[in-house]
Formats: structure tokens, sequence, C-alpha cells
């Protein structure tokens, strides 16, 4: 079959080389108009599992209850108390300034809400007019304690608990052509999920795929310039403030403008590197030359198919570029040291035979080192995680392009030269490799035990990995997205959305609870429904909604289709309800299972059991609501004070204050939970499985009642799965290249003999992650599939060498040195090449990347020392039979 191959490939490309400089020159010129729609995607769709049916459910629940796209600034000042009233207008002053940014609706802080307890007052009071701290005659010092410890609504929410600390937040105006596309698109996804589309509903979701796409890169670069305007207005207040920016658009932002930055510093900074080591290994100017131009028309090919496609990159296969150029290069330093070697042996050849011989003699294991490379980097595509599945096709398509490329442009540009004289000199190289090669031979028994103490030592590690991590520590520390994170998280309640949905029970599991004891409450009292029996238990005539605001945070989940929402510090309107007497509107709450006062009291108990949890901050719910209601009225509201209220409430303001936590038809309330990411102890998954089983053991609750959605469960969703997808992709890697050693050996001792070097490197730095305390990451889990793919081309090149020097004299020992001198150099060139490229990695921004390049370049390091001592110990001990191909 590879003769036949190498025959055709004799005859349509080394007989026209011109011809192919021309279409190659010709593809470069249609990828590179094709690159002009190259793309960046920073989505939150990387953060979750493809067809999550958790998802699907949030989206749901999301678009009950509303969502908002903002962003978040702390303030907190650097010359004087936040309570002060210089402060105060200095703070109003940037309020005012972040007004007039493009496409802002609204900006809201501490200085909109109503103070209700500086010093308390009467509902009847709010009727008419309320204060806020605006007004000069307010008590500061009354003001700055309900903020920080009087009104459950504001506390840990618009100020920290040390008073200093206050959030403003910048919502901009619904783009509902936006939401419009999205749900489109998302509709037809479902029903292609579900198996319900024909051709025509296929052609639909492609052409609405595009659109939503196209329409996402317009408002990718609207919000960048909204965010730089308001960074700018910041910097002009940083003088009196310390100022930190977040939130949803600014972490996409700032992680698109990451990406950027890592592509241009990885591109020439492995370029730059590459052109200085080809430089000093080889020493002529065809030998940069020629290899950069295979490296070059890779990356463009695979950029302008990318933009063709319409296939945007994300932070995980951002480094694409580097990738590409690593490996690319690998193949021509492979091809000009066989090259070079047939030149030294036959000194008066011809241009045109060396080219041949060396594609005579490379072309068989440089197909099977890019098929093994392309298996190690397919594996991921069943890893169940969207950004890691685009990363694995990409490279999967990229190898495949370089492998072309390289056996097309590498004959093209050497053709029409000369093939001159061999160059001489000391070779340096050689004489490491063959260092290797004595040493082997010297101590194989110590190289044996050697192998065996790491192998488990490794296992050891992997059975300590985890993938409890912080999303935080994605970031440097010098970032403002983790520093303002960090601010949030231990200031302002904590970052990360987690909502905590609840139904009423079905029919029959009412009347079976009330035939039953009364559940009990997490500290142990009874919440018995005394509505059932008294609706009218409680007196009181306070309005709990009068002055309530929802979570501004709350709505914050990147996951969410969105719905439109209403600022959650926005006062009450002009058209005060509460100034007038009102006619009665039909109740729309009338029955509700949730609106009575002792449920509204069981929903109190599980908000206060909520926020005793250690990983916890801010809570809010309908019963924050009510709690403040409470304490107005200095006492609990009646059945009757509650079906009232509800029947004033207009719809403005329901929007506000009632439909963020409670459904229409009062039968389903929701928690908006905000957990505290920077918390060393935080554990996702054991976090989510206790607040299950306390809902359903302490409060009574059926399990078909309890629903946990949101960011924190869509991310401990895809945190759960990378143990099983590190699994399945290294099972399918394993596999797969052992079937192909087996076809290409012909021999199961060999191809076993093969795999050694690729599995001592991968289990070492599974290894070392679980020793250090390295968890998991969407990063990280693609090392040890790579690391196999790529390892094993050395392997691959020095046993097809090793078959063909072993018949000379039948000798494994002179073999293995022959061996070690001549295709020992390319696998130590290449090695240190790769080594190098991801080393660059350790420049980006993204902690991850970081931990890829560093781990991947070790696995490297140990795969050539594997390949250069180990793999022929193996070979001169077993003394396999090698076979023809």
């Amino acid at each position: 079959m590879t003769h036949r191959l190498f025959n055709a490939y004799c005859r349509v490309v080394l007989a026209h080389p011109v011809f192919w400089l021309a279409l190659l020159a010709l593809l470069c010129a249609v990828a590179a108009w094709q690159a002009r729609e190259f793309k960046i995607d920073a989505s939150a769709d990387s953060l979750v599992l493809e067809n999550d049916e958790a998802l699907q459910y949030y989206r749901k629940i999301s678009k009950r209850y509303g969502g908002s796209d903002f962003l978040i600034i702390t303030y907190t000042p650097s010359q004087a108390p936040l309570f002060q009233r210089d402060t105060l207008e200095h703070l109003q002053a940037l309020q005012s300034d972040l007004k007039q940014v493009d496409r802002v609706s609204s900006v809201y802080s501490m200085l909109d809400v109503p103070l209700l307890f500086s010093p308390q007052v009467e509902f009847s009071d709010l009727a008419n007019d309320y204060r806020t701290l605006t007004d000069k005659d307010v008590d500061l010092s009354l003001a700055k304690k309900e903020f920080t410890e009087e009104n459950p609504l504001y506390e840990d929410l618009l100020v920290s608990d040390d008073g200093n600390t206050t959030a403003l937040l910048v919502s901009f105006e619904r783009d509902e052509k936006y939401y419009e596309l999205l749900y489109r698109r998302n509709e037809l996804r479902s029903q292609q999920h579900e198996g319900e589309l024909d051709e025509d509903g296929e052609q639909a979701l492609e052409e609405a795929s595009r659109a939503f796409s196209d329409y996402s890169s317009q408002i990718q670069e609207r919000t960048a310039s909204e965010i730089d305007q308001v960074r700018n207005i910041m910097d002009s207040y940083r003088d009196q403030a310390k100022l930190f920016l977040g939130g949803v658009p600014m972490i996409a932002t700032d992680l698109v403008r990451f990406i950027r930055a890592d592509l241009k510093i990885f591109g020439i900074g492995v370029l730059a590197f590459l052109i200085v080591t080809l430089f000093m290994i080889f020493r002529r100017p065809r030998w940069v030359v020629v290899p950069l131009a295979c490296c070059g028309v890779t990356v463009l090919t695979v950029t302008g198919w990318l933009g063709w496609m319409d296939w945007k990159v994300s932070v995980i296969s951002s480094n694409y570029i580097s990738l590409l150029l690593i490996i690319t290069m690998s193949i021509t330093i492979h091809l000009t040291v066989r090259f070079r070697e047939l030149h030294e042996e036959n000194p008066d050849a011809s241009q045109k035979w060396l080219i041949r011989e060396t594609a005579a003699h490379m072309m068989r294991p440089m197909i099977y080192m890019i098929l093994t490379t392309m298996v190690g980097f397919s594996s991921l595509v069943i890893s169940g995680i969207r950004p890691v599945i685009d990363f694995g096709w990409m490279m999967t398509f990229g190898l495949g392009v370089a492998l072309v490329v390289c056996f097309l442009v590498f004959p093209a540009l050497l053709g029409p030269l000369k093939a001159g004289q061999p160059q001489q000199g000391r070779d340096f190289s050689r004489k490491f490799t063959l260092a290797f090669a004595g040493f082997t031979e010297r101590h194989r028994p110590t190289l044996m035990v050697l192998a065996i103490i790491t192998v488990v030592a490794s296992l050891w590690g992997v059975s300590r990995l985890t993938v409890e991590n912080r999303f935080i520590d994605y970031f440097q520390k010098d970032t403002e997205i983790y520093q303002g994170m960090l601010q949030i998280d231990r200031k302002l309640g904590g970052t990360t959305p987690l909502d905590i949905v609840i139904d009423a029970p079905s029919t029959e599991a009412r009347t079976a609870t009330a035939s039953s004891q009364p559940a009990t409450g997490w500290d142990g009292e009874s919440m018995e429904d005394s509505a059932a029996t008294d609706p009218f238990a409680s007196g009181g005539d306070s309005d709990p909604f009068a002055s309530a605001e929802p979570d501004p945070f709350a709505d914050s989940d990147p996951f969410s289709d969105g719905s439109s929402g209403e600022d959650p510090f926005a006062s009450a309107p002009s058209d005060d309800p509460f100034a007038e007497p009102q006619q009665a509107k039909p109740n729309p709450l009338k029955g509700a299972y949730w609106f009575t006062p002792a449920r509204l009291a069981q929903l109190v108990e599980i908000q206060n059991y909520l926020q005793s949890l250690p990983e916890t901050g801010k809570v809010l719910s309908i019963a924050t609501t009510y709690k403040v209601a409470e304490k107005l009225n200095e006492g609990p509201l009646s059945y009757v004070q509650l079906m009232l209220l509800a029947s004033f409430i207009p719809e403005d303001l329901r929007d506000q204050l009632v439909r963020p936590y409670l459904s229409d038809d009062g039968n389903q309330v929701r928690f908006s939970v905000r957990v505290i990411d920077s918390d060393e102890n935080l554990n996702r998954n054991e976090l989510l499985a206790k607040i299950r089983t306390d809902m359903e053991t302490n409060f009574g609750l059926q399990p078909e009642q309890v629903h946990l959605t949101g960011a924190m469960v869509l991310y401990n969703n895809m945190l759960q799965s990378l143990f099983d997808s590190q699994i399945k992709t290294l099972g399918y890697v394993f596999a797969a290249i052992l079937v192909m050693l087996l076809i290409l050996f012909r021999s199961l001792p060999v191809a076993l003999i093969s795999m050694v070097p690729s599995l001592i490197s991968a289990s070492l730095v599974l290894g070392l992650m679980g020793w250090i305390g390295l968890p998991l990451d969407l990063m990280t889990i693609t090392i040890t599939a790579i690391t196999i793919g790529i390892a094993v081309d050395d392997t691959i090149h020095y046993i097809h060498r090793f078959h063909e020097e072993l018949p000379k004299d039948n000798d494994y020992v002179a073999t293995m040195k022959r061996c070690h001198g001549s295709i020992g150099k390319a696998m130590y060139y290449t090695s240190l090449t790769i080594i190098a490229g991801f080393s660059i990695l350790a420049f980006s921004n993204f902690n991850p990347t970081v931990y890829f390049g560093l781990l991947t370049g070790l696995a490297m390091l140990v795969a050539l020392l594997s390949n250069l001592t180990l793999l022929p110990a193996l070979l001169i001990t077993v003394k396999p039979k090698l076979r023809a191909g």
C-alpha cells in the first residue's frame, strides 16, 4: 500500500514541483482571504457540557424569572470613610458619568435605595415619600448601621460588612435581536437532539447558527468598546477610590483579549524560537526558509479554513497556532535530518535523487507519526465538553494539513536548488545522543527498575487527582478579573450564582403531609402550616413589598438565555402606587401554595439555613422581602394582609419584587444564592449534595420538589465529567495507537514496547499533578492524550530506523548505537523544539494554558529521555523480531 502511494507521489508531486508551488500560492491567497472571517469566542458555552440536561432546565428557569446584562464596579474610598458626604458625592459623580456610556440603561447604587431603618419608618411614610443617602439631612451613622446590620436586603449586597466597600450596577439595554436569534438556534438544537429535524430543519439550524454567530461577533466588538468607555471613566476617579470592574461581559471581553494576546505571543514567540533553533542546528539559510514555509502554509491554511467554517477559537484552542508550528516543524526537521544524512553518505548525488530517497525513507513513518498524533487529538472529541471537542477537531484537521503541506512544500522548494556540498564539522548533537546509547548499554537493569518505580509512584499520584478547582484561579492575580472577583467574593456576598428552585408538592403529597407530623426546620423547630387552619392568625397591616430589592447579581448567570428583568435597585416609580388608594384587582396569588404566612415562614427558615453554610454568601428570595416586612411591622403578617397586598401590587413593581423569586401562580419559589468561589475549602459537588439532602431531610421536601440550577451546577457538572473524560480519552488513544502500531510493525511485542515511553511520560504528568495537588481542568485533561499522541512519534521513527539498520549485522547493541547517531539526532532536535515551544505557553494570562504548556513540555522531556534510554533498553533486552511493513 505504501509503495503504491509513494509511486503515485513521485509521478504527481515530485515530477511537477513548479505546478505545486503555484497551486500552494493560490491556496495561501484563498486562505488569507478567508482568514478575515477568523473569530474568537469567549462565551459561557465553554464552561458547560455538550447537551447537559441541567443547562436546558436552567434556560427554562431563566426565562421564567428573568435575566440581565450588566457590569459590577466595586468602590472602596481611599481617602475618607464611605459614609461621609464628600465620598458619597464622589460616588454620585461617578454614577452620573457612567450613565453617559453607550447603551447603558441605568446605573444603580446604594444612593438609590430607600432607607427603611435610618430611622425606622412606617409603610405609610413610604407611600408618601422616602429618603435616600442623597438627602442632606440623613443621619449617615444610622444609614451605615442599616446597610451593614439592620436591613437584610442591603447587607453584604450593597455594602460590605466593614462598611467601606460598595458596588455600582451598570445595566445595559436589552438586545432583543440577540435573544431572538439565541432562542431560535436553541430551539432548533433541541429538536435536533430529539431527532425531530428533517433536511429542511437541518438547513434552518445551520442558517440560525450562522446568524447567531455573526451577530454575537458584532456584539462582542460593541461590548468591548463599551467596557473601554467604562474603564476610561473609572480611571478618572481612581485618585480617590479603589475601583474594580466585574461582571460576565467584562470577563468575556478580557478573555477575548487574552486569546488574541496569546495568539500573538505564542505565534511570534514560537516562530522566533524556531528561526533561531533552525539556524543554530543546520547553519544554512535553506534549512531555515523551507521549514518556515511549511509552517506558514500550514497555519495560514488552517486559519483560513476556520474562518470559512465559522469555527471560533476559544481559550482552550487558542494555542492551535503554536501547536501547528511545533508539529509541522517536527516533520520538517525529520525530513531535513534524513536529507542531510543521505547527502553526507552520497555527496555526488543529484538533488532530485536526494529528495526522492528522503521521501522514500520518511513517508511511511511520517504517515504513522501523524496518524498517531491525530489519534491523540481526536480522542478529545469524546470528552463531552464543547471547547475541548472543538480543539480536538481543529488539531486533527490541522495535523492532516501539516503532513500534506510538508510533503508538497519540502520537495517543491528544494527541487529547483542545487544539492551543493554536504556540510562538514563537529557534530555535538551526535555525541550527545551516543552518550545515551552508552548509558543504556551499561545500565539496563537500573533503567528497568527506575521505570517501575516511576510508574508505581505515578499511579499513587493519580489516585490523589481531583477535579475541584476554583474559577478565580484560572486567572493571574494581577488581572482585573481576579481582583474584581476576589473583592466581590470577600466584600459583597460571593460571585458564583446558585439557584434553588422549590416546587409546591403534588396534590397527593399535600394530602399525605397534612395527615402526618409537621416537618422540622434546620434548627429543629416545627414548621406546621398554621395558615391551613387559621389564615387570620397574625395581625398588622404593613406592606412587605414596599421597598424590597431583588439580588442585583442573581441574574448575572452567563448560561442563561436571558430575558427581560427590571432594574434590581430601582425605587418606586413616579406614579407611586402607595400615594393614593387604588382599586383592588383580582388577586393573582389567591390560592398560591407558597404565598401564606406559615409557608413564607418556612421559606425564611430555609433561607436562614442556606445563609448558615460557610461556603455561601448572599442569599435572596421572597423570604428576604418577607423578613423586611416583618421587621418593619414588628411582627408577622396575616394571610389577609398578604392577599390584599398582592392585589395592589402594580405590574412594574411585581417584575422587580415578585417574579424573580416567585412564579406567577405562586406554586414555585426561587432562592438566589451566591457562592464564595475563593473559599479554599469549597467543594462544589459535596455542597450541592448536602443542600439537596438537607432540603429533603430537614424541611420535609420531596426529591421531585427541589431543583438545583445555575452557573455553579453547570460548572460542577463539567468538573465532575473531567474524570470520565480523562478515562475515555486515555482508553481511546491507547487502544487506537496500539492497533496502529500493530499494523505498522506487525508484532505484538514491538507494539507493546513502543507504548512504554508514552505511558511513562503520561503517567508521570498525571502523577505529578496528584502529588502537587493540581486539579484536572479544561486544559489539563488534554495533556495525556496529546502527550501520548506526540511522544509515540519519536518511538515510531526510532523503531522504524532500528528495523532498517538491524539487518546490516543483526547486532542489537550496534544497531542501537547507529540509531542514536542518526535518527536520535532528529529526535533530539524535534523534542527540544517541542519542549521549548510548549514552554512559551507559560506566558499566558490564563492559568490553565500555563499549566498545559509547562506540563506538556515536561511530558515531552520525559518521553525523549525514555525514547533514548528505556526504549532501546527494552529492544536489546527482549530482542523482538522486526518485520517489514
